[in-house]
């Protein structure tokens, strides 16, 4: 089964928009972008996505990728 990443599009200020891209290409996961992910201000504060509903951040845009890679080959 393929994992479900969302990501807010006000967080892409953080790089997060490139994260996207490439996950995008990821053949085990399904990437989604919404206008909210009704975080609160989450995404003003760090680079952070959902994987599998569960909220994944990091303190780079790079970092998070590596987190959510890491997600994807555990599973």
């Amino acid at each position: 089964m393929k994992v479900i990443v969302e990501f807010c599009a006000n967080n892409s200020h953080f790089g997060t928009d490139e994260v996207m891209k490439k996950l995008q290409q990821h053949p085990d996961c399904e990437v989604y972008e919404y206008g909210c992910l009704t975080g609160c201000g989450m995404c003003y504060l760090t680079p952070y996505a959902l994987v599998d509903g569960e909220t994944v951040e990091a303190e780079t845009a790079e970092a998070l990728y590596d987190v959510i890679l890491a997600l994807i080959n555990s599973n």
